[in-house]
């Protein structure tokens, strides 16, 4: 009896991990990429200005994007195997793309254009930016409340949607947080294309792997 329940309780825990790692590594692949909202920020910490701030902020709309796309398209969702299919059908078209994307563009050579000259502003003028790079581009929306919401909502359990909600807001900090306060040691390396083939080669496989894993949710 008790090696069934400790059986039970590995396969469990097993699926957790494996429910945090898909949406801490979907959400830490999708907003490394170059931006204007990742070049602000990296400016900010090259300066080391408002970075704290800002940061914060970056990591907290993310999480209350994803928050809204895992538990509001949750209450359409939960039961609807028609609807899950379309997510995931959806999910992995767009996770495919992303992937030929970035292979793409680990072909050019993009380098990331930052002036480093200390331009300080005032708190309101950098949130006031901040908003700007964030709400105003539509991609923000797509990745975090269609996507990486979409996909988080397909689960069944509320603990699941936890999981992976935590996973998604660790990624998310994870990025943000290193970008601001070490951007003094990154910049130099992203101004150099060599870096970003690199990274944009990686969040290629990346995306096909998480695209490989959402063939599962589909159900005829």
């Amino acid at each position: 009896m008790y090696y069934k329940w400790n059986c039970s309780f590995n396969k469990r825990l097993l699926s957790l991990i494996d429910i945090f790692l898909k949406g801490f590594l979907l959400t830490l692949s999708l907003i490394v990429a170059i931006g204007a909202q990742n070049a602000y920020i990296l400016k900010l910490g090259l300066q080391r200005h408002y970075v704290l701030i800002t940061v914060f902020l970056c990591t907290l709309f993310d999480f209350l994007f994803i928050s809204i796309g895992v538990f509001g398209l949750g209450f359409f969702i939960k039961g609807n195997q028609l609807l899950i299919n379309i997510i995931a059908i959806f999910g992995i078209v767009f996770l495919i793309f992303y992937a030929i994307t970035s292979f793409k563009a680990a072909f050019k050579n993009d380098s990331l254009n930052i002036e480093e000259k200390n331009e300080k502003k005032s708190l309101k003028e950098v949130i006031s930016l901040l908003l700007v790079f964030t709400f105003l581009n539509p991609h923000v929306y797509l990745d975090t409340i269609l996507l990486i919401g979409g996909i988080g909502s397909s689960y069944t359990f509320l603990s699941e949607k936890l999981i992976f909600l935590f996973g998604c807001a660790l990624g998310s900090g994870v990025w943000f947080f290193s970008l601001g306060f070490g951007a003094k040691f990154l910049t130099a390396l992203f101004k150099k294309p060599i870096t970003w083939k690199i990274l944009d080669t990686i969040i290629g496989f990346v995306m096909l792997l998480i695209a490989y894993s959402l063939v599962e949710l589909i159900s005829f």
